[in-house]
This record gives structure tokens, C-alpha cells and sequence, in this order.
């Protein structure tokens, strides 16, 4: 989509858990996923809903050179995961972990605030290797149903984001069920300092769609619940929502979002 550049390209991807049959079956849909990560190889994808064996078919498709962090929202391999993959060539991590969107976040699989399902973060400190710069990821799904766990889930992302060193620059990354521009939970992030790459950026690759589709195709000037959020960093050089297809078939039920970010 950006072709060559020495910013940092970073992807935020909600997968769509694997399913054996119907719109979401997984061995249809895994080739074209595995062509459109082949052909973009963002340095730093933020992921969404990918179950621990759909993960491992991923590491099997991409290039040796990726790897990835992260566990399940239950706890070790159980349950969807918000696993960071990334390029070892461009990027090297030095600290992990995970929290819980809850009242207990530091319990796995806890769940608080009327949301049905459990929620949680996964947080990487990378080193950037063309610069040097230190910089963090922290990707998240914020709940489908409840307003209410959506804005304590962006208090508690922003409160952890806020807990880093003031001068590190930071990544956040995510499916956030909510409209940028217009929900409680991007007013939440954004008023704690964080800039939506989408309104931030100097360009932008493709024309803003709906980020969640359904399967049904771009809906041109649609809602962005998808976002890739950035603290401390110096500049957007372009962002785009990509709509790759192979023969009318889309990887996922969301586009993919990506944002070239200038780390100094």
C-alpha cells in the first residue's frame, strides 16, 4: 500500500476467529490473508480474535522472519488472543505482558463491568533497529454489547498507557467496537493525549470505508471501529484501510488498518 519508506509501517487487524464452514470458514480464507500480509509485511500488526491453532497456521504462512507475542483471553493457548505479531528484521522486543479489561486486570480471564465477554490487552516494548528509538505496542478489543465496559476498558487502557515513561512513545492498536470521531471511548484516548493516526496523517493511501464490512464489500465513508492510536511520536506520514480481495474473498469481516508512523 506505501511502498517503500522508512517509517514504521503498523497494521491493526481484526482476523475474524477461524470457523470450519460458512462466510468466516477459515480454510478459504486463510490463503488471502496470508497474500495480503505477504504483500503489505507491515513491521507491527496488532491482532484480534485469532484462536491459538488459526495463530499457529499464520507463523506457518508468513515469512520465517515474523514472529509473535501474546496468549489467549482465558488464559495461555484458551480462548481468542490479542497477539502482536512482528518483523525481527526491523524491530526486536524487550518486554511483554498482558492485563485484563476488568476490576481484577492482572487475573487472567477476568471479566467486570456487564461485558459478557472477557477482555484484555497485550502490551510489547519494542527497539526500533533503523533508529534505536524504544517505543511500546499495546493492542486491545474493546467489548461488542456494552457501552459501559467499552469507556471502563479505554479508562484502564488509558490509565496503563499513562503508566509509561512520559518521553516513550507509544502504539495503540485495536478493534474498539465504537466510531472514531463520535463514541465515548475514542473521546476517553484521544482527550488522554493519544492521536488517531487517520485524521493525523500527512496523506492517505485510500479513501476512508467502514472498517467492519461483513463480507459485503467497502461502504465508502463508513464508521472507523477499528484504530491505530499514537502518543509521543513524530509524525503520520500516510494511512490507509486496506480492501484486499481474491476473487470476492476478503480475509476478514474487518479491513485492516495501517498507518506509516515516524518514530523520530
Amino acid at each position: 500500500m506505501f511502498g517503500d519508506s522508512t517509517a514504521l509501517h503498523v497494521m491493526t487487524f481484526n482476523l475474524r476467529y477461524a470457523a470450519a464452514r460458512g462466510a468466516d470458514a477459515w480454510p478459504r480464507r486463510r490463503p488471502v490473508m496470508a497474500e495480503l500480509l505477504r504483500r503489505e509485511q507491515p513491521a507491527v500488526v496488532g491482532t484480534q480474535e485469532g484462536l491459538r491453532d488459526q495463530l499457529t497456521d499464520l507463523d506457518h504462512d508468513l515469512p520465517d522472519h515474523y514472529d509473535r507475542i501474546g496468549q489467549g483471553r482465558e488464559g495461555g493457548d484458551r480462548g481468542e488472543f490479542t497477539a502482536v505479531l512482528y518483523d525481527t528484521r526491523r524491530v526486536t522486543p524487550s518486554t511483554h505482558g498482558d492485563f485484563w479489561l476488568s476490576d481484577t486486570p492482572d487475573v487472567p480471564g477476568s471479566a467486570s463491568w456487564g461485558n459478557v465477554t472477557t477482555r484484555m490487552v497485550t502490551w510489547v516494548r519494542f527497539t526500533d533497529r533503523p533508529t534505536g528509538r524504544e517505543f511500546a505496542v499495546v493492542n486491545t478489543h474493546l467489548d461488542n454489547l456494552s457501552e459501559h465496559a467499552r469507556v471502563r476498558g479505554a479508562e484502564l487502557l488509558r490509565d496503563r498507557v499513562a503508566a509509561f515513561e512520559p518521553d516513550l512513545p507509544v502504539i495503540v492498536t485495536g478493534d474498539f467496537n465504537a466510531p472514531a470521531g463520535r463514541s465515548a471511548a475514542y473521546g476517553t484516548l484521544t482527550a488522554a493525549g493519544l492521536a488517531d493516526t487517520w485524521t493525523a496523517a500527512a496523506t492517505h493511501a485510500t479513501p476512508r470505508y467502514a472498517t467492519f464490512h461483513g463480507y459485503g464489500g467497502p461502504v465508502p465513508d463508513g464508521d472507523r471501529i477499528d484504530w491505530i492510536l499514537t502518543r509521543g511520536t513524530a509524525g503520520v506520514p500516510a494511512a490507509g484501510i486496506n480492501t484486499f480481495a481474491v476473487d470476492g474473498q476478503f480475509p476478514s469481516d474487518h479491513f485492516p488498518v495501517q498507518a506509516l508512523v515516524s518514530l523520530a
